[in-house]
């Protein structure tokens, strides 16, 4: 008889039925005629277009920017330029090669399963609310407006850094992506993606001397209503809040 697994029990089961074997691989093909659409849009949103990136992205040596990265968890209330945000979007997702579509982070059989959305306090140019970005025309999708430092605090666990942050990056996972190659293995790859996109803001945000702080401590489905996704299909699996440090 099997016994009945636990909601303390599910990531070990997770991790567990997830492996790879050796002689014992899955079994599948690629139906390519049902892969999911690589780029999610919101054809009716505002765009608020953004600059081009920087070619030379700073004067920074690459191992001087390691050496400073910290979780900064406290903000001034200088507002963030649009061309910073601009350059870390770019260093999130942005596209490196249009032909192949290759982005700035890699991604498990470069299939992309993460969304980037944000929710924008205090940039300067941008009008505060949550938004959409859209990789492949480098731009922002508007999908509300107005002052939501409230809600995002409270979804993210009641932090306050996420109140006083000029913005909150927030990452969601279109599980289908990954899925449609990956079958159940494709949550362990989708997690990994995240934390690639990550690592990208915080050292961009170092080069940029902005400071920031990821975090995965959430209510999930609070976070998801606020983007407005159904947390089934689409979901939140990580954040980031990036200001000027305090």
């Amino acid at each position: 008889m099997n016994r009945r697994v636990s909601k303390a029990e599910i990531g070990d089961r997770f991790q567990q039925e997830t492996k790879y074997k050796r002689g014992h691989l899955p079994a599948w093909h690629l139906d390519w005629a049902s892969k999911p659409e690589t780029y999610k849009r919101y054809p009716t949103a505002p765009k608020v277009l953004l600059e081009p990136q920087e070619a030379e992205g700073g004067s920074t040596p690459p191992w001087e920017v390691l050496r400073r990265r910290r979780s900064v968890r406290h903000f001034t209330d200088e507002t963030v330029t649009k061309s910073e945000l601009s350059q870390l979007l770019w260093a999130a997702q942005g596209i490196t090669n249009p032909e192949s579509g290759f982005r700035t982070a890699p991604s498990a059989g470069a299939l992309y399963p993460i969304e980037t959305y944000l929710v924008i306090n205090l940039v300067e140019h941008i009008d505060p609310g949550v938004y959409h970005y859209a990789v492949d025309r480098h731009e922002l999708e508007q999908l509300r407006a107005g002052d939501f430092r409230s809600q995002v605090a409270q979804s993210a666990l009641d932090q306050e850094m996420a109140y006083h942050a000029s913005v909150v990056f927030v990452w969601t996972a279109i599980f289908a992506r990954s899925k449609w190659k990956y079958k159940q293995r494709a949550y362990r790859y989708i997690y990994l993606d995240a934390g690639h996109i990550a690592q990208n803001v915080a050292l961009a945000a170092v080069a940029l001397n902005l400071g920031s702080c990821q975090g995965g401590a959430l209510y999930d489905d609070e976070v998801n209503a606020l983007l407005g996704i159904d947390g089934t299909d689409e979901s939140v699996v990580y954040m980031t809040v990036v200001g000027k440090e305090n």
